[in-house]
């Protein structure tokens, strides 16, 4: 819905930060031009010459290759774009490309909760579920920039509705913010347990949260089930990359200790060795919404 864009100064201090919305007609065909003239008016405001500008580094809802190439990113209408080329053709700067969570959990291990760790992977519940894998302070994006799909690990073999993805049972259905909320009205109709939530015409996740923090039993068993699910995922992608800390991200990270307590349990319960070689902290991030444009630069 909205560009977040920021001024950085050379050592990565953040100047400025501002957003213009994303025009996503004709398949998002202006939305590089208008990155592009966002950022030369913002030069022209703060009378800085572009000789001093040192580059432009963007992330993007899709998955990402190493020449800056987007393969298919549906929620911008976008199918194959080499955004690192044409945006470097229509402002005349370096670009560097790369996945938005990815660049989300280099600006968390660049400044935020994962700043002294040499391994961390950065899981962002939002509206979908993401996440970034940092490794010797490098980005792990696979062969084809797409590693990290975390929302699109397997979790449920009976599951009758379809993710975004066109699969069924992925993590994104139970653990990102929409999922919460589909599953705790899937369980509403489920029971006929008495819960503040039934009050509620259209409740959010944080409505989930609030509710089992005081002291909704049936909202408890909901957040339950969640880190049930979402702990089990991390411990699988903690079996395989055994990062040395692992930050939670995105609008359901708001929740704090009452969603990272239950997981590191959950976490601890399903990892290989826990109890021989311990396993990662589970952080919440502290770039908040800045963490994307903070890791783009």
């Amino acid at each position: 819905t909205t560009i977040k864009m920021g001024l950085f100064g050379a050592g990565g201090e953040l100047v400025e930060k501002w957003e213009i919305p994303t025009d996503t007609t004709n398949d998002g065909a202006n939305i590089l031009k208008d990155i592009s003239e966002a950022v030369h008016a913002k030069l022209d405001e703060k009378a800085i010459d572009a000789s001093r500008v040192e580059g432009i580094g963007i992330g993007i809802p899709g998955p990402v290759n190493s020449q800056g190439v987007v393969n298919h990113c549906v929620n911008l209408g976008w199918g194959v774009v080499p955004v690192a080329r044409d945006l470097e053709k229509l402002s005349g700067f370096p670009v560097m490309a790369g996945n938005d969570a990815n660049v989300a959990a280099m600006g968390e291990a660049f400044i935020g909760a994962g700043k002294d760790a040499e391994s961390t992977v950065m899981i962002t519940l939002g509206t979908g579920v993401g996440a970034g894998i940092v490794i010797d302070g490098k980005i792990l994006a696979g062969h084809n920039g797409a590693a990290g799909e975390c929302g699109h690990i397997h979790v449920n073999d009976d599951e009758t509705e379809a993710c975004g993805c066109g699969n069924h049972g992925c993590l994104e259905q139970y653990a990102s913010a929409t999922g919460i909320v589909r599953m705790a009205n899937r369980m509403l109709a489920d029971s006929d347990e008495a819960s503040s939530l039934r009050d509620i015409d259209e409740f959010t996740s944080k409505d989930v949260f609030d509710a089992a923090k005081n002291g909704d039993e049936f909202a408890k068993k909901v957040v339950h089930e969640v880190c049930e699910i979402l702990g089990k995922a991390i411990a699988k992608i903690c079996n395989v990359v055994n990062p040395e800390m692992v930050v939670i991200g995105g609008g359901v990270s708001n929740a704090g200790d009452r969603l990272t307590q239950p997981l590191t349990q959950k976490v601890k319960k399903n990892t290989f060795s826990a109890d021989e070689i311990g396993i990662p902290p589970i952080l919440t991030a502290r770039c908040g919404d800045d963490a994307g444009i903070i890791g783009a630069a």
